[in-house]
């Protein structure tokens, strides 16, 4: 009786789940281009927003800009002496540098820095985001004429984003010079051959997606937690968790992927 009774239930279930994760990405389709509108536009940048822009761009990223680029440091190091000591045993050490500037500056590192900001920075802020909602201050600013979305919502993203991109840029430079020291050591002999593969390496396609593919990371960590805090209902007896925040991890994740899938076939399938 119990499993016919559930067998009744579940195309209601289906398309209340349905009806949820639509209106979810509708949410932040929304949201992403009311930000993007409000990001190009020069009144945002009033000198309150300004202010209250630059606390969160620090606050995202100096804590923890120092601990990954060492990160990344020792990262680099690792995989240059795994890579040049396996083609070595296999007779392909002219390949060895390529291979790890493909593998570590174009895929591991924007990656890596996109989820490292999101569970330092881009998460705890969406999660704040939901505290304020719930304790009513969105809706303090609203009727004292003021746009949450403006005030506390774009800050925010705009921090997730600079954060993402500064930490993927910088350890990037930061591999780079690691690998080379990693293979050639402290000496300028081999930097001719060295700029050359860089250059065989970051062709005009290649580095447009690479720019692409970082700026989407780091819109797609910054968006969607804030659209979760922003919009989603809370659980009953959790006054501090959103409802669906496990649900909003999984979008972010979802499309991060998809975006790493893209920039893959556009590098090595066209």
């Amino acid at each position: 009786m119990t499993a016919l009774r559930s067998s009744l239930h579940l195309p209601a279930r289906l398309a209340f789940t349905a009806r949820r994760l639509g209106l979810a990405w509708a949410r932040i389709f929304y949201l992403g281009a009311v930000v993007l509108v409000l990001m190009l536009s020069p009144s945002t940048y009033s000198r309150g927003t300004r202010g209250r822009l630059a606390r969160h761009l620090v606050q995202s990223t100096a804590p923890i800009l120092l601990g990954f680029t060492l990160l990344a440091a020792l990262l680099a190091v690792v995989i240059t002496r795994i890579v040049v000591v396996t083609a070595e045993s296999y007779g392909l050490t002219r390949y060895a540098l390529e291979m790890v500037i493909r593998v570590l500056v174009l895929e591991l590192i924007p990656l890596t820095a996109a989820l490292f900001v999101a569970m330092r920075a881009t998460i705890p802020s969406g999660t704040q985001l939901a505290l304020l909602r719930q304790s009513g201050h969105l809706q303090a600013l609203t009727e004292r004429g003021a746009d949450p979305v403006r005030m506390e919502l774009l800050p925010r993203v705009i921090a997730g984003l600079y954060a993402s991109v500064t930490l993927a840029a910088l350890s990037c430079v930061v591999a780079l010079v690691m690998a080379y020291l990693g293979v050639y050591g402290f000496t300028l002999a081999g930097l001719p051959g060295y700029t050359r593969m860089f250059g065989h390496v970051f062709t005009p396609q290649i580095t447009l997606v690479f720019a692409l593919r970082t700026l989407l990371f780091g819109m797609a960590i910054s968006l969607i937690p804030m659209a979760s805090g922003l919009y989603e209902s809370r659980v009953p007896g959790r006054a501090q968790q959103p409802a669906s925040e496990m649900g909003g991890l999984a979008r972010m994740f979802a499309v991060l992927l998809l975006i790493e899938v893209l920039s893959l076939m556009s590098n090595y399938y066209y």
